[in-house]
């Protein structure tokens, strides 16, 4: 903060990502996050990183979204959402599998977006009447998005308690069954 001349006293809100994301990366960045907002009194907001995925999408109606992330060892972190009142809303819980599970489920026009390999994208552009690939640059977390989707909540009042924010990590156990 002192390399963009912003004093921490200057600070109204805090937005921080909740996951999925690696485990340390996670911890660490809540931590530092919640930390700040505990000492200097200020409201922070968690916001899932699927959400700032899909948030980077225009809502086409007709369609689905599937939001992913990879999640280790070939397996993707997929959070599926469907257009509500000109957003996108997720319909939990959000699934690890790999991209050829994901492949079989979409069996409607379906938006796919974030990390994929390029092998990962052949995969799921064999299903091309109902598979649509975003553009990388609507594939990537962009911290306006997290911004945008924080500010929206601020203005109706709401925050999150920093003692119980917590971090979205991935369910634990066996994917989904290819």
């Amino acid at each position: 903060m002192s390399h963009a001349g912003i004093e921490l006293q200057r600070l109204k809100l805090l937005a921080v990502a909740t996951g999925p994301g690696s485990f340390t990366g996670l911890r660490i960045g809540l931590a530092l996050a919640k930390g700040i907002a505990l000492a200097c009194h200020i409201p922070i907001i968690g916001i899932p990183t699927l959400d700032i995925l899909a948030e980077s999408l225009p809502v086409s109606p007709g369609f689905s979204l599937a939001a992913v992330l990879q999640a280790g060892r070939g397996r993707l972190a997929v959070g599926w959402y469907l257009p509500t009142d000109g957003t996108w809303q997720l319909n939990p819980p959000v699934q690890v599998m790999d991209v050829q599970v994901l492949s079989h489920l979409i069996h409607q026009p379906t938006i796919v977006c974030g990390e994929l390999t390029e092998e990962q994208q052949h995969a799921l552009a064999r299903k091309y009447r109902n598979v649509i690939l975003a553009s990388p640059a609507h594939s990537i977390r962009r911290p306006s998005f997290l911004a945008e989707l924080a500010w929206k909540r601020w203005l109706v009042g709401d925050v999150d308690d920093p003692a119980t924010l917590s971090p979205t990590y991935l369910p634990v156990g066996n994917p989904i069954p290819g």
